[in-house]
Parts: C-alpha cells; structure tokens; sequence
C-alpha cells in the first residue's frame, strides 16, 4: 500500500470517508483512504490556500512567534474563500494542515446576465455562471481571461491576471496646490464603472 500512495505522489494516507477504495492486488482492501497533500504551517505564504473544516481557506497574513519562554507557534489570518469569513488562528509550529485541492481553469468573460456573470471555455464552449464579487469583478471587463476557481466541483471564485489595463473614463480636475503637499490623490472612474 505505501508503494501504491508514492505512485500517487501523496505524502500521507488519511482514513475518511469521500475517497475511492484503494486495491491491494487480490482483493479491495475494506478501508476507505483520502491521499492528502499536507504541508507545514512554517510553510505558510500570503495567498497559500489550505483545507479547514472542509471549506478552502485563504492565508492572508501570518506571523511566526518565537516567544522567550515555551514553543514556538505561526498566527494566521484566514479568510474562508466561499463565504468570505476572516478568522484568526494559532497553530503550534511544524504542525501539518491539508492543502486545499483547488482546479483553475482559463476562461473569458463574455458577458454579464443580470447579476450574475458568464464565462466560457474556449475549448469547449461550456458556459459557467458567477454572482458578482467585488473583489473580482471591478477590474473585470468583457473579453478578458481569468482563471476559475473550482472546488470540489463548484465554481467558487475568479483569479485575475497580475496586471490588468484599464481605461480611465472620468476623472476631476486637480486642484492647483494640491499636489506640493502628497494631496495629488483624486478619485478617477474605470471603464468597468468602479472608483
């Protein structure tokens, strides 16, 4: 069995509950096994995502403390990624967590239906819906490609690319003087509509 896990590339087999039964060559073994990917939280990076109380959790920021007296621990802000919840937890140093097995897939915008929206697949044309996020959505525009995010099956979010160009459509006019004192900063519109 240990030889069948590092086929897999797993590093730990987990008793539970929603995994395919593993074959021993004669007969199915009678235990159910998930192939885990767990990492240590000294690990941990901004944007890392980890599995939690089976939801997908975003590492925002973390710290690790070294305390004179006693163990080492890493405090971590976490946001659930589905209903976006920022939570803060300690972990004792070196201890594992499973990371989150998330698929991204490359489609595009075409276009918006309601509240709601659309990207395809280029390759095969399937379409898939989203509700609107701002976290996303304001430096979305139609045509441009994103990475979907799917977890277990649901869509549960958009990635962006690291640089997006946009059109700034309305802009006020700087007032004189307020640029010698760091005031320069004025409000400018986007062409997705964001300020």
């Amino acid at each position: 069995m240990k030889r069948h896990a590092a086929a897999l590339g797993a590093r730990h087999l987990v008793p539970g509950p929603r995994c395919n039964r593993l074959f021993t060559g004669r007969r199915e073994d009678s235990r159910r096994y998930v192939v885990t990917n767990a990492i240590s939280v000294n690990d941990f990076k901004t944007g890392l995502t980890i599995e939690m109380d089976n939801a997908p959790w975003r590492v925002q920021e973390f710290l690790h403390v070294k305390p004179g007296k006693g163990a080492a621990f890493v405090r971590a802000k976490l946001k659930n990624v589905i209903t976006g919840n920022v939570l803060e937890k300690t972990f004792r140093a070196g201890e594992k967590v499973e990371s989150a097995q998330m698929e991204k897939a490359t489609m595009q915008f075409t276009y918006m239906d309601g509240e709601q929206y659309v990207f395809m697949d280029m390759e095969t044309y399937e379409e898939t819906r989203l509700e609107r996020d701002d976290s996303w959505a304001k430096f979305l525009k139609e045509g441009m490609e994103a990475g979907v995010l799917e977890w277990q099956g649901k869509v549960i979010g958009v990635e962006l690319p690291r640089t997006v160009t946009l059109e700034v459509t309305q802009s006020d006019p700087g007032v004189k003087g307020n640029t010698k004192s760091g005031g320069g900063d004025k409000p400018a519109t986007l062409e997705t509509g964001h300020i």
